[in-house]
């Protein structure tokens, strides 16, 4: 995509972000003119619209800031547009989405921004959006999705549950990416999982969640989930695993429950006979939100290339989880402080393929610890939608 076509859509859709209601009163404009102009999308979203609109603006937000970049923003395209078949889209679904999208676009730009040249480069960059979807979606040989009964819910804290499920069908992933799951209390309204197991011969997939303040599938799955239910699942998606220079050291920084896909990766590193050196920080604000450190300190002592270091960031309760009353020996002290900066004063994570998961203001504030440390920020890697 050309240079002015790019910068028109940056422009006119920053002029969006200024003006009243920002880019919230746009994602509304956008579904209603949607939903207006074709009622029968309507079917395929939630009642509930905040979060959808939440997820439009963050990935409409990501791919404009990467239309220079195509090796960044095709490949994540390519697996929305195979992720959108559970929605049953068609040729005419990608069309009406577009003409709702000018549409909203126009109404809220204002005359003076929104030409007809401006208007050229949003159909030209919608239409590079759109075929790579399409495309993909086309290619692709597997099921739209797949069926997972659970077999196993274990409720580990109040708030988070680990729940095992026998995938009808082989599902093709790469430990580090995430998927889109409905279960059968919560119709229509789909939430994003990260796999926390390799791929297994026997179909078995790991997740773990953890009720959100408000969310209805979070809360949902880790209260009333029961052995029997059937999820749908839909298409792989991220890119968090895929090594960009293989053999380099590894820094993994996880928060919480964002410990799953990283996990996925160690369990997949730990069956290969090459091993870059590797450290794992995993945080959380009490040692009760380090649930899965069992299994990181029993990798650990196989793998003399993992390194484990737990962070907590409130120290007034010093208990281990899992009965642990002390660190078990060989392993590093309990740190106590604010993830981001205990990793970026811990040493020298130079010339280190880095991952960070965990909320959106937990991998801000770790960027910004490590870039202020010297850390080249395209050595950092985070899933831009999840």
């Amino acid at each position: 995509m050309d240079s002015l076509t790019t910068s028109l859509v940056r422009s006119s859709f920053k002029s969006v972000g200024a003006s009243p209601g920002g880019e919230n009163a746009f994602a509304r404009a956008f579904y209603a003119v949607l939903f207006a102009s074709n009622p029968e999308i309507r079917q395929h979203f939630p009642a509930a619209m905040d979060d959808q609109r939440d997820r439009l603006m963050h990935a409409i937000g990501y791919v404009i800031d990467q239309l220079d970049t195509p090796g960044e923003v095709l490949p994540l395209l390519a697996q929305l547009g195979r992720d959108h078949r559970k929605y049953g889209v068609t040729d005419d679904h990608y069309n009406a989405v577009a003409d709702a999208l000018v549409a909203a676009l126009a109404n809220l730009t204002g005359t003076e921004l929104w030409t007809d040249e401006t208007e050229r480069a949003w159909r030209d960059a919608i239409a590079l959006i759109v075929a790579t979807m399409t495309d993909a979606a086309n290619a692709e040989q597997g099921p739209p999705t797949w069926v997972g009964t659970v077999i196993n819910h274990h409720r580990v804290l109040d708030d988070l549950a680990i729940v095992r499920l026998q995938l009808d069908q082989t599902m093709p992933y790469v430990p580090g990416q995430y998927v889109s799951v409905q279960v059968p209390t919560r119709p229509r309204m789909w939430r994003y999982l990260s796999f926390a197991t390799p791929p297994r011969p026997d179909r078995i997939v790991e997740f773990h969640v953890r009720r959100v303040s408000g969310g209805w599938v979070s809360s949902a799955i880790t209260t009333d989930t029961r052995i029997g239910d059937t999820w749908l699942i839909g298409s792989p998606l991220g890119g968090l695993g895929v090594s960009r220079r293989p053999g380099r050291r590894r820094l993994m920084i996880a928060e919480g429950t964002g410990i799953a896909p990283l996990r996925a990766q160690l369990l997949d590193m730990s069956r290969l006979d090459d091993h870059p050196r590797t450290h794992v920080f995993v945080g959380g604000t009490y040692p009760c939100d380090l649930y899965d450190l069992d299994v990181l300190w029993g990798l650990s002592r196989t793998c003399p290339w993992l390194t484990v270091v737990p962070v907590i960031e409130n120290s007034d309760n010093p208990g281990w989880v899992s009965g642990h009353t002390q660190n078990p020996a060989g392993m590093h002290d309990l740190l106590t402080g604010q993830l981001g900066r205990v990793v970026a004063t811990y040493g020298d994570w130079t010339d280190h393929d880095i991952q960070v998961v965990g909320s959106p203001s937990m991998v801000r504030a770790t960027k910004y610890q490590l870039v202020a440390a010297g850390v080249d920020s395209d050595d950092i890697c985070h899933d831009p939608l999840y």
